[in-house]
């Protein structure tokens, strides 16, 4: 690049430089070798900038092939998202199941289970109405069972309190407590240690599996089995049963015997065994789980 271009020496019939002396030949010969050295010059940067394109070629095609997505996407659209590929909606939340939900449920339970015999106290207390007899429970449910004891101690809450069970009319009030010396402890077992806490009282209960009122101790006994699948009489009234279920052994422990309706289509009294039966002897009954049913 410093100097002029070399070509092949002088032959016998050719000389590239002018004639001594002559100005204009001195001149254009001048001229000429300023004109190569610019045109190598040229040359060179070309070279050196097609070969710089070359070089970055790919990752400019890219940079260009980039931003001009960027572009047509928007600011707003998501980075790489394919528009025929679906958008994943929104995960919906599981709602929690209601109490008539929970308790219009059959549980799973063995009609044989023999429990552990330890009781756990379900925490929390809850008053009564203010009217009426006064009457304080706990609620214990038998360790290990898998059942829901929440849902055990609401359900005897609600219950007993309803004005068509034993508080109808303000004439009683059941509050539960969690420590301390109830008038009775409701609780919730196994039918192997039902049977054997309702044998204390002399009480078998393992001909149809049914609760029972152990009235020589603090116990009244609910079998886990029966709430958990219901009873034939039922049928699908789940709910309806657990409401007798309840109403029944604590109007044992508040002092009423058994009785049995005495017409067709009557509905069942609260202290009929229908655990066992609703129709006996031809009448035909109705299954009821209340008390005072027509309040």
């Amino acid at each position: 690049m410093g100097g002029p271009p070399t070509g092949p020496g002088p032959g016998p019939d050719t000389d590239d430089a002018g004639p001594t002396g002559d100005p204009a030949a001195a001149k254009g010969g001048k001229g000429r070798t300023f004109t190569g050295i610019a045109a190598a010059a040229v040359t060179t940067v070309l070279a050196v900038v097609v070969a710089g394109q070359v070089a970055d070629g790919s990752d400019a095609g890219n940079t260009r092939s980039q931003a001009a997505a960027d572009q047509a996407r928007g600011p707003h659209d998501p980075p790489s998202r394919n528009d025929d590929r679906p958008t994943p909606s929104a995960s919906r939340s599981v709602q929690p199941l209601t109490y008539e939900q929970k308790m219009g449920k059959i549980y799973p339970l063995g009609a044989t289970l023999k429990g552990s015999g330890k009781f756990e106290a379900i925490a929390g207390i809850a008053d009564g109405p203010e009217k009426g007899e006064r009457y304080t429970y706990r609620v214990e449910v038998e360790r290990g069972l898998g059942l829901d004891g929440e849902l055990f101690a609401e359900a005897v809450h609600k219950t007993l309190n309803d004005d068509r069970s034993w508080a109808h009319n303000g004439a009683r009030s059941f509050s539960r407590i969690h420590s301390g010396d109830p008038d009775f402890v409701i609780t919730l077992a196994s039918p192997g240690t039902t049977a054997e806490w309702c044998a204390k009282s002399g009480l078998d209960t393992t001909v149809d599996n049914v609760s029972c009122d152990s009235a020589a101790t603090q116990r009244v006994m609910i079998n886990a089995y029966r709430w958990a699948q219901g009873a034939e009489p039922y049928g699908d009234d789940i709910h309806g049963y657990r409401q007798m279920l309840i109403n029944h052994e604590v109007g044992h422990r508040i002092g009423y015997n058994h009785v049995t309706c005495d017409k067709d289509g009557e509905l069942a009294p609260v202290m009929q065994q229908q655990t066992k039966f609703v129709d006996h002897d031809g009448i035909d009954c109705r299954p009821n789980p209340w008390a005072y049913p027509n309040s």
